[in-house]
């Protein structure tokens, strides 16, 4: 399990411990009082709304409650964010999101709420970027997918324009490669993977988590993730910076997400109590089968997490010149 790597140690220390001394107050002490209603901003079957059973089942029992999760996609999650946004702030309405929140802060400019309107409770687990190809592509690295792209233009596959996959793709290859890549849209990253796997579509970046399977079993192969480090589900798969990229890490994380006005010390006992569940070897077996590496913090250090996240992809968002009404 790791932490939030950019936040130093000492300062985690005392932010994380300053977080359980809030949990002492008469409100944290008697929350829940009724059942809590944790909205997922996505569909049912997809990572968000797996981590979001997973950790739900024993968030209820520890909290001495019962939970029931709505789905509300749409609008890349916007709808989902503004109901909780809006929701009454007691901690009784509860979002679990992703990475795409903080895209969205920059890339639409009428998400229906603002994202100061939310704060974080936790960020519990992350999957890297990849990119990945059908067997049959002679590029074995992405340093050699880039060769090639120098000399004729290269396809790639993603979820759609504004997912994180794409906007990571797009400034990989027209920023920091300077090639020519086109990039062909799905309506979601499965049907991008049976087109790659039918060698319709040259190539496909997505999250990781659904490509294990494929790269492991040999379907696919991975060129290359957007992480510090190879991943240990797809060792054999190279960072970006060892294909000649250095410092550029994307990735997608799972979060859980409170009304602004939320108490400090209800949103740390949330916190304190998504942290101690992380630590169950269930839970941890869970995000592995997502492909998740779990995270855990302060509501401190989460929150300074997101706001680097809101900064880095912002930075990518404005240098792509994208934008959605």
């Amino acid at each position: 399990m790791t932490g939030f790597a950019n936040v130093p140690k000492a300062a985690a220390a005392v932010a994380f411990a300053c977080g359980v001394a809030l949990t002492a107050p008469a409100a944290a002490q008697q929350y829940p009082t009724q059942p809590i209603k944790i909205v997922v901003a996505a569909a049912a079957g997809g990572f968000a709304d797996g981590v979001a059973r997973l950790i739900s089942e024993g968030l209820g029992e520890r909290l001495g409650g019962s939970i029931v999760i709505e789905n509300r996609g749409g609008a890349a999650g916007n709808l989902g964010s503004k109901a909780v946004a809006e929701a009454p702030p007691d901690g009784h309405t509860i979002l679990v999101t992703t990475t795409g929140l903080s895209i969205n802060a920059t890339l639409y400019k009428n998400k229906g709420f603002e994202i100061s309107d939310l704060r974080v409770a936790a960020i519990v687990g992350s999957a890297p970027e990849t990119i990945v190809t059908n067997p049959s592509n002679p590029a074995k690295t992405l340093a050699e997918l880039v060769k090639a792209a120098k000399e004729k233009p290269i396809t790639f596959g993603s979820a759609g324009v504004g997912s994180g996959s794409y906007i990571a793709a797009e400034y990989l290859f027209r920023v920091l490669a300077k090639v020519e890549a086109v990039h062909v849209p799905f309506p979601g990253g499965a049907p991008a993977i049976t087109a790659l796997i039918g060698n319709h579509v040259g190539n496909v970046v997505a999250t990781l988590s659904p490509m294990i399977v494929h790269i492991n079993q040999g379907t696919l192969r991975g060129l290359g993730i957007a992480s510090a480090k190879r991943h240990p589900a797809v060792p054999s798969v190279p960072t970006y910076a060892e294909s000649g990229f250095p410092d550029f890490y994307a990735a997608s994380w799972v979060g859980f997400f409170l009304p602004a006005k939320t108490s400090d010390a209800v949103a740390a006992k949330l916190n304190v109590t998504i942290n101690e569940l992380l630590k169950d070897a269930k839970v941890q077996q869970g995000m592995t089968r997502f492909g998740l590496e779990p995270m855990s913090g302060s509501t401190d250090e989460a929150t300074r997490f997101f706001r680097s996240e809101i900064e880095s992809w912002g930075k990518m968002v404005r240098t792509l010149n994208l934008s959605v009404n």
